[in-house]
């Protein structure tokens, strides 16, 4: 009966939990990585309450400074590519549509449905108004969410504070809870902690690659504001599944639309054998220091994590993981003595 009963109850917290969890797991993320700082003050302040809120104020300026330097840096390319395109130097989709493989392409394709080139042109401009309508319902929907956005964002700034002032004291009641040795426990919390660190760790090494080597890059292609760009792709190193081709991609597609197919080919290739192998080989070896694990097991638990938890999942995946692979472990180790002890 009681089994039952904390069974229900687990479930009904877990559905009270469930909207705010990715806000809590990056709050205990970003409270284990800055936890450091909050002793270092603490060693000095003697006030836990002010020490973890100056924390918080550090990781606000680390997290919001360079966000805001970059819109800067997009505001003066966005008014830059403005003028450009004010000058005459952007073709309009009308002048695309007449490019010579895009008519090529078109006359496959009318051959194919037995439609007029004209025709297939209007059907193509109409999606492309279709796809602007719906881009700018998207856009207005996320103005709508702002609000939950923030919310989203103070309830994790306040989960940190509480984490950095009280989470030694929760993670040993948590610790009371577990049915394993001390030892065990120590081991469990230790991993929890390697494992976060080093996937961050790993992730931003990754970034800054990616981010890098994109960079250097566009710069030798010609491709305006290589540094700009090279930030957009440190960012989106952390996307899910699509990581730095949200740029490079649509940059290869300009560069083969405007005529310059070497180009885009050079790019294409260092897109996919370079800038993406980065992620794909760089991470799990940095990540396989601390778990101890094969590659291809981090590197399935990193994709798997990253769809099941979205952005949050390139942690999550791999310390599930670790921790049911340790969880096994204690529990074989806990079954092969008493064992000895029965044959003893």
């Amino acid at each position: 009966m009681l089994f039952f009963l904390v069974l229900i109850l687990g479930y009904l917290t877990y559905q009270i939990l469930n909207p705010f969890l990715s806000s809590i797991s990056w709050a205990i993320v970003l409270s284990i990585i800055f936890y450091p700082v909050y002793a270092f003050l603490l060693k000095y302040i003697k006030l836990p309450s002010l020490a973890s809120f100056l924390t918080l104020l550090i990781i606000v300026l680390v997290i919001f400074g360079p966000f805001s330097y970059l819109s800067y840096l997009l505001k003066q390319e966005a008014d830059a590519l403005i003028e450009y395109a004010k000058a005459g130097h952007l073709d309009t989709i009308e002048k695309l549509m007449m490019h010579p493989t895009i008519r090529r392409m078109l006359g496959c394709i009318s051959s194919m449905f037995n439609i007029t080139i004209k025709e297939l042109q209007d059907i193509v401009l109409k999606a492309i108004s279709h796809v602007g309508k719906e881009s700018a319902g998207i856009v207005k929907t996320g103005l709508e969410n702002v609000a939950s956005v923030i919310f989203n964002f103070l309830f994790m700034f306040l989960s940190i504070f509480f984490l950095l002032e009280d989470g030694t004291k929760f993670i040993n009641k948590l610790g009371d809870y577990m049915p394993f040795s001390k030892n065990e426990k120590e081991r469990l919390i230790k991993q929890v902690k390697d494992i976060i660190i080093s996937t961050i760790y790993g992730g931003v090494t990754v970034a800054i690659f990616q981010g890098t080597v994109g960079g250097i890059a566009f710069y030798f292609l010609g491709i305006h504001s290589p540094v700009l760009w090279g930030i957009f792709m440190f960012i989106t190193s952390f996307v899910p599944m699509l990581g730095t081709f949200i740029v490079w991609g649509p940059a290869a597609a300009y560069l083969f639309f405007n005529g310059f197919y070497m180009k885009a080919f050079i790019l294409i290739l260092v897109g996919v054998f370079v800038i993406s192998m980065i992620d794909n080989i760089l991470r799990p070896i940095i990540i396989k220091g601390k778990m101890k694990m094969p590659i291809l097991a981090i590197f399935f638990s990193i994709l798997g994590g990253t769809k099941l938890f979205g952005m949050i999942g390139f942690i999550m995946g791999p310390l599930v993981l670790a921790l049911f692979i340790s969880v096994v472990e204690i529990w074989r180790y806990t079954e092969e003595e008493q064992t000895k002890k029965a044959e003893g």
